[in-house]
Protein backbone atom coordinates (compact mmCIF):
# COMPACT_ATOMS: atom_id res chain seq x y z
CA UNK A 1 0.00 0.00 0.00
CA UNK A 2 2.93 2.33 0.66
CA UNK A 3 2.49 5.96 1.69
CA UNK A 4 -1.13 7.09 2.03
CA UNK A 5 -0.92 10.57 3.54
CA UNK A 6 1.62 13.40 3.77
CA UNK A 7 1.78 16.77 5.52
CA UNK A 8 4.23 19.69 5.65
CA UNK A 9 3.93 22.04 8.62
CA UNK A 10 5.65 24.89 10.45
CA UNK A 11 5.22 24.03 14.10
CA UNK A 12 1.54 23.07 14.31
CA UNK A 13 0.58 25.17 11.27
CA UNK A 14 -0.14 22.96 8.27
CA UNK A 15 1.22 24.44 5.03
CA UNK A 16 0.42 21.64 2.56
CA UNK A 17 -0.99 18.14 2.69
CA UNK A 18 -2.29 15.36 0.48
CA UNK A 19 -4.19 12.16 1.17
CA UNK A 20 -4.18 9.29 -1.30
CA UNK A 21 -7.30 7.72 0.17
CA UNK A 22 -10.27 8.50 2.40
CA UNK A 23 -8.92 8.71 5.95
CA UNK A 24 -8.91 10.88 9.08
CA UNK A 25 -5.11 10.85 9.13
CA UNK A 26 -5.11 14.64 8.83
CA UNK A 27 -6.87 15.00 12.20
CA UNK A 28 -4.49 12.61 13.94
CA UNK A 29 -1.44 14.20 12.29
CA UNK A 30 -2.39 17.62 13.63
CA UNK A 31 -2.84 16.17 17.10
CA UNK A 32 0.65 14.69 16.86
CA UNK A 33 2.05 18.08 15.87
CA UNK A 34 0.39 19.67 18.89
CA UNK A 35 1.76 17.05 21.29
CA UNK A 36 5.39 16.74 20.18
CA UNK A 37 7.51 18.45 22.85
CA UNK A 38 10.25 21.02 22.20
CA UNK A 39 11.58 22.49 18.98
CA UNK A 40 14.61 20.28 18.45
CA UNK A 41 15.25 18.41 15.24
CA UNK A 42 13.82 14.92 15.48
CA UNK A 43 12.97 11.72 13.65
CA UNK A 44 10.18 9.70 15.19
CA UNK A 45 7.54 7.12 14.30
CA UNK A 46 4.20 6.36 15.93
CA UNK A 47 2.14 3.24 15.28
CA UNK A 48 -1.64 3.26 14.99
CA UNK A 49 -3.17 -0.12 14.21
CA UNK A 50 -1.32 -1.38 11.11
CA UNK A 51 -0.35 2.11 9.99
CA UNK A 52 2.62 4.18 11.11
CA UNK A 53 3.04 7.96 11.24
CA UNK A 54 6.63 8.90 10.41
CA UNK A 55 7.82 12.40 11.28
CA UNK A 56 10.93 14.42 10.45
CA UNK A 57 11.48 17.88 11.92
CA UNK A 58 14.42 20.00 10.76
CA UNK A 59 15.01 23.72 11.38
CA UNK A 60 11.43 24.27 12.48
CA UNK A 61 9.91 22.57 9.42
CA UNK A 62 8.04 19.32 10.00
CA UNK A 63 7.29 16.75 7.34
CA UNK A 64 5.00 13.87 8.27
CA UNK A 65 3.56 10.90 6.44
CA UNK A 66 1.35 7.93 7.19
CA UNK A 67 2.37 4.61 5.66
CA UNK A 68 1.41 0.99 5.88
CA UNK A 69 3.56 -0.89 8.38
CA UNK A 70 4.82 -3.11 5.54
CA UNK A 71 6.57 -0.06 4.03
CA UNK A 72 9.24 -0.28 6.74
CA UNK A 73 11.19 2.85 7.71
CA UNK A 74 13.75 3.48 4.99
CA UNK A 75 11.25 4.35 2.25
CA UNK A 76 9.01 6.65 4.37
CA UNK A 77 12.00 8.56 5.78
CA UNK A 78 13.58 8.82 2.34
CA UNK A 79 10.26 10.27 1.19
CA UNK A 80 10.25 12.77 4.07
CA UNK A 81 13.81 13.83 3.27
CA UNK A 82 12.94 14.36 -0.39
CA UNK A 83 9.83 16.38 0.47
CA UNK A 84 11.74 18.53 2.96
CA UNK A 85 14.42 19.37 0.37
CA UNK A 86 11.88 20.14 -2.35
CA UNK A 87 9.81 22.32 -0.03
CA UNK A 88 12.80 24.36 1.15
CA UNK A 89 14.15 24.76 -2.39
CA UNK A 90 10.76 25.89 -3.66
CA UNK A 91 9.73 28.33 -0.94
CA UNK A 92 12.88 29.28 0.97
CA UNK A 93 12.29 31.63 3.88
CA UNK A 94 8.65 32.10 2.88
CA UNK A 95 7.86 28.99 4.94
CA UNK A 96 8.41 30.98 8.15
CA UNK A 97 5.68 33.52 7.36
CA UNK A 98 3.23 31.55 5.22
CA UNK A 99 -0.44 31.34 6.17
CA UNK A 100 -2.05 27.98 6.97
CA UNK A 101 -2.26 25.92 3.79
CA UNK A 102 -0.55 28.76 1.94
CA UNK A 103 1.35 26.32 -0.28
CA UNK A 104 -1.34 23.65 -0.56
CA UNK A 105 -2.66 24.43 -4.04
CA UNK A 106 0.77 24.03 -5.61
CA UNK A 107 2.67 21.65 -3.35
CA UNK A 108 -0.10 19.08 -2.81
CA UNK A 109 0.55 17.96 -6.39
CA UNK A 110 4.22 17.40 -5.52
CA UNK A 111 3.18 15.37 -2.47
CA UNK A 112 0.88 13.26 -4.63
CA UNK A 113 3.57 12.59 -7.26
CA UNK A 114 6.25 11.71 -4.72
CA UNK A 115 3.87 9.50 -2.73
CA UNK A 116 3.19 7.49 -5.87
CA UNK A 117 6.88 7.31 -6.75
CA UNK A 118 8.04 6.15 -3.30
CA UNK A 119 5.08 3.77 -2.96
CA UNK A 120 5.34 2.00 -6.29
CA UNK A 121 8.61 2.65 -8.14
CA UNK A 122 11.29 0.05 -7.27
CA UNK A 123 13.96 2.63 -8.13
CA UNK A 124 12.99 4.58 -5.01
CA UNK A 125 14.18 1.75 -2.76
CA UNK A 126 17.09 0.81 -5.01
CA UNK A 127 18.54 4.33 -4.84
CA UNK A 128 18.29 4.43 -1.07
CA UNK A 129 19.86 1.00 -0.73
CA UNK A 130 22.82 2.29 -2.71
CA UNK A 131 23.06 5.33 -0.45
CA UNK A 132 22.79 3.14 2.61
CA UNK A 133 20.12 3.34 5.27
CA UNK A 134 20.14 6.79 6.84
CA UNK A 135 21.85 6.72 10.24
CA UNK A 136 19.08 8.65 11.97
CA UNK A 137 16.51 6.12 10.76
CA UNK A 138 18.42 3.22 12.32
CA UNK A 139 17.83 4.73 15.75
CA UNK A 140 14.15 5.52 15.29
CA UNK A 141 12.01 3.53 17.69
CA UNK A 142 8.39 3.01 16.74
CA UNK A 143 6.20 3.96 19.69
CA UNK A 144 2.48 3.53 20.08
CA UNK A 145 0.58 6.69 19.29
CA UNK A 146 -1.04 6.54 22.73
CA UNK A 147 2.27 7.75 24.16
CA UNK A 148 2.05 11.05 22.33
CA UNK A 149 -1.72 11.56 22.46
CA UNK A 150 -3.46 12.04 25.78
CA UNK A 151 -5.94 9.31 26.60
CA UNK A 152 -8.97 11.57 26.22
CA UNK A 153 -7.75 12.92 22.88
CA UNK A 154 -7.05 9.63 21.21
CA UNK A 155 -8.82 9.13 17.88
CA UNK A 156 -9.32 5.87 16.11
CA UNK A 157 -7.65 5.85 12.72
CA UNK A 158 -10.24 5.41 10.01
CA UNK A 159 -9.01 4.31 6.62
CA UNK A 160 -11.41 3.52 3.81
CA UNK A 161 -11.34 -0.13 2.77
CA UNK A 162 -10.39 0.96 -0.71
CA UNK A 163 -7.01 1.86 0.78
CA UNK A 164 -6.21 -1.84 0.59
CA UNK A 165 -6.16 -1.43 -3.18
CA UNK A 166 -4.02 1.71 -3.13
CA UNK A 167 -0.69 -0.02 -3.70
CA UNK A 168 -2.20 -2.25 -6.39
CA UNK A 169 -3.65 0.83 -8.07
CA UNK A 170 -0.24 2.53 -8.09
CA UNK A 171 1.40 -0.57 -9.55
CA UNK A 172 -1.38 -1.13 -12.08
CA UNK A 173 -1.11 2.44 -13.36
CA UNK A 174 2.65 2.12 -13.73
CA UNK A 175 2.39 -1.23 -15.49
CA UNK A 176 -0.32 0.21 -17.74
CA UNK A 177 1.95 3.10 -18.71
CA UNK A 178 4.78 0.69 -19.46
CA UNK A 179 2.45 -1.52 -21.51
CA UNK A 180 1.18 1.46 -23.51
CA UNK A 181 4.75 2.57 -24.11
CA UNK A 182 5.76 -0.92 -25.25
CA UNK A 183 2.78 -1.18 -27.60
CA UNK A 184 3.47 2.31 -28.97
CA UNK A 185 7.11 1.48 -29.75
CA UNK A 186 6.11 -1.82 -31.33
CA UNK A 187 3.58 -0.03 -33.56
CA UNK A 188 6.23 2.53 -34.51
CA UNK A 189 8.66 -0.23 -35.47
CA UNK A 190 5.97 -2.03 -37.50
CA UNK A 191 5.03 1.20 -39.25
CA UNK A 192 8.66 1.92 -40.13
CA UNK A 193 9.12 -1.63 -41.41
CA UNK A 194 5.98 -1.38 -43.57
CA UNK A 195 7.12 1.96 -44.99
CA UNK A 196 10.53 0.50 -45.87
CA UNK A 197 8.91 -2.52 -47.56
CA UNK A 198 6.56 -0.27 -49.55
CA UNK A 199 9.49 1.94 -50.61
CA UNK A 200 11.44 -1.12 -51.75
CA UNK A 201 8.46 -2.39 -53.74
CA UNK A 202 7.93 1.03 -55.32
CA UNK A 203 11.63 1.21 -56.21
CA UNK A 204 11.56 -2.25 -57.82
CA UNK A 205 8.38 -1.46 -59.78
CA UNK A 206 9.74 1.86 -61.01
CA UNK A 207 13.02 0.23 -62.02
CA UNK A 208 11.12 -2.47 -63.91
CA UNK A 209 8.89 0.06 -65.70
CA UNK A 210 11.79 2.32 -66.57
CA UNK A 211 14.06 -0.32 -68.08
CA UNK A 212 11.52 -2.99 -68.95
CA UNK A 213 12.33 -6.58 -69.82
CA UNK A 214 14.84 -7.17 -72.58
CA UNK A 215 12.94 -7.81 -75.90
CA UNK A 216 14.13 -10.76 -78.01
CA UNK A 217 15.69 -9.82 -81.40
CA UNK A 218 13.73 -10.75 -84.58
CA UNK A 219 16.86 -10.81 -86.79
Amino acid sequence: MGILYALVARGSVALAEFSGTATNASTIAKQILDKIPGNNDTHVSYSQDRFIFHLKRTDGLTVLCMADDNAGRRIPFAFLEEIHQRFVRTYGRAVFSAQPYGMNDEFSRVLSQQMEYFSSDPNADRINRLKGEMSQVKNVMIENIDKVLERGDRLELLVDKTANMQGNTFRFRKQARRFRSTVWWRNVKLTIALILIILVIIYVVLAFVRHGPALPSCF
